[in-house]
C-alpha cells in the first residue's frame, strides 16, 4: 500500500510518557503509515510530543481532546483522515473513558485503527457508527484466516543475509525503537536492511514485513516468523534482516523472543535493557533476572552469541547512566550504548565482522556457551520469584 495513507490523529490518554503508550511513542517518533498531527492526552496538553520523550521537539502538539486535535488539523491545512489508538494497556481493552472518543472520531469521519486484542469492529455500536457513517475500522491484531497461515517449514535456510534479532531483557524496555535506529545506521553505512516487524505498532509505523505475533494461533507463530523472514529476504536480498523482539525470555506474563530464535534463526543477538529497572514492567514484585542471567539464557537456547547490549535510559541521570553502562560493559564484555543519545555506531562495530564473515560465506569465531559461563561467573538459576516485599 502506498504510504502515507493520511493523517492521523493518535489517542493516548492518560498514558503518554509511560509504558502503556509505547504504541503512540513509536508513531511519534516515526511512522511511514500515517502523518502524524496530534496525540490526545489531557494530562499533557500544550506540550510537544517529541520534546516529552525525547526532549526533541518535533512539531506534533499533544492535545486536551479530539475537537482541539481536529481544529488544529483543519487551521494547518491537513485536515485529519484516521483516529489511531495508541494505547498499549495489559490486556489490550479499550478504557471506557476511550468509548467515547472512538465514536466521538467516527461521527467525525475518521478511519479507527487499533492495535488493541478488544476488536472494536466487532462492537455493535461501534461498528453500525462506522458502518453509517461510512468509515472503516481496522483491527490490527484481529488474526488472519487460517488458511492463509504458514506452518514452519525449514525455508528458513534460503536466507543467506545476516540475521539479527533484537531481544529485551523486559517489555516495553525500547526493541522496536533501537532496531528502526540499528535500522537506519546500517542503512546510512551502505547496508542494505529489512527490518521484520513483529507487533501492532511496527505494522503501524508501517514496516513492509512482518507478522503480528500476538494475533496468531500458536501452531503458526513459528512459521509466520519463518515466512515473514523468508518474505524480506525473497523480496529484497538485504545484506542485513532485523527481527524485533516481544516481551523478554523470563517475563512472567510476556515471555517473547523463543519462537524468534527458533524459526527466525538469527545469526546474532542485541539485547535491550533497562538498568534502573528493578522489576518487570507492570509486575511489582516479580524482580528481573539478572543481565548476565538472561544473555546465558539467550546463547544456551539459541546457540548464537550477544554482540552488543543496548540501553534505556529511564530514570536515570547523565551521571548514572554514564556509571551504568560502564558497568555493563565490564561485567559482560560487551560493547554497550544508549541508542537514544549516542546512535547505533557500537552496535554496528560489534556486527561487522559477522557481516564481512557472511559476504566471505564463513563465520567468524564465536565463543563457547561454557565459556561465556565461565566469564559471567555464577550461574543463577532460572526461576520465576517475588520480592520478600510482595
Amino acid at each position: 500500500m502506498k504510504h502515507p495513507e493520511g493523517n492521523a490523529i493518535v489517542y493516548c490518554e492518560g498514558a503518554f510518557g509511560t509504558t502503556y503508550g509505547k504504541t503512540a511513542h513509536g508513531l511519534v517518533r516515526r511512522s511511514a503509515r500515517y502523518r502524524i498531527l496530534a496525540v490526545i492526552d489531557s494530562g499533557l496538553a500544550g506540550r510537544d510530543a517529541g520534546e516529552v520523550l525525547d526532549d526533541n521537539r518535533n512539531g506534533i502538539r499533544i492535545t486536551e481532546d479530539l475537537s482541539e486535535a481536529l481544529l488544529r488539523a483543519r487551521l494547518q491545512g491537513a485536515p485529519a483522515t484516521h483516529f489511531v489508538i495508541g494505547l498499549a494497556p495489559d490486556g489490550g481493552r479499550l478504557p471506557v473513558s476511550g468509548r467515547r472518543s472512538v465514536l466521538d472520531a467516527i461521527h467525525a469521519g475518521l478511519n479507527i485503527d487499533s492495535g488493541l486484542h478488544e476488536f472494536l469492529s466487532e462492537d455493535p455500536e461501534i461498528s453500525a457508527a462506522a458502518a453509517e457513517r461510512g468509515v472503516t475500522i481496522r483491527d490490527v491484531r484481529k488474526p488472519p484466516p487460517i488458511k492463509n497461515m504458514h506452518f514452519f517449514s525449514g525455508k528458513i535456510e534460503e536466507v543467506a543475509c545476516l540475521k539479527v534479532a533484537v531481544l529485551g531483557t523486559d517489555s516495553a524496555v525500547g526493541k522496536r525503537t533501537t532496531a528502526w535506529m540499528l535500522r537506519d545506521g546500517l542503512e546510512i553505512r551502505g547496508r542494505s536492511t529489512e527490518l521484520v516487524g513483529t507487533g501492532q505498532t511496527a505494522w503501524m509505523q508501517g514496516a513492509r514485513f512482518g507478522v503480528i505475533l500476538d494475533s496468531l494461533v500458536n501452531d503458526f507463530v513459528t512459521g509466520e516468523i519463518e515466512h515473514a523472514v523468508w518474505s524480506a529476504w525473497n523480496e529484497e536480498h538485504p545484506e542485513v534482516i532485523l527481527l524485533e523482539g516481544q516481551g523478554s525470555l523470563m517475563n512472567p506474563a510476556y515471555p517473547g523472543g523463543f519462537e524468534l530464535l527458533a524459526a527466525g534463526r538469527p545469526d546474532v543477538v542485541v539485547l535491550q535493557h533497562a538498568p534502573a529497572r528493578a522489576e518487570y514492567d507492570g509486575f511489582p514484585g516479580y524482580t528481573i533476572h539478572p543481565l548476565e542471567t538472561q544473555i546465558e539464557a539467550i546463547e544456551l537456547i539459541s546457540g548464537k552469541p550477544v554482540v552488543a547490549i543496548t540501553l534505556n535510559d529511564e530514570n536515570l541521570a547523565a551521571h548514572a547512566a554514564s556509571s551504568a553502562k560502564k558497568s555493563i560493559q565490564q561485567r559482560t564484555g560487551l560493547p554497550a550504548c544508549y541508542p537514544l543519545r549516542e546512535g547505533c555506531g557500537a552496535v554496528i562495530d560489534a556486527l561487522r565482522p559477522f557481516l564481512n564473515s557472511k559476504e566471505r560465506g564463513s563465520c567468524p569465531p564465536q565463543k563457547s556457551a561454557a565459556s561465556r559461563t565461565e566469564r559471567l561467573g555464577k550461574k543463577i538459576p532460572f526461576r520465576f520469584s517475588r520480592s520478600s516485599t510482595s
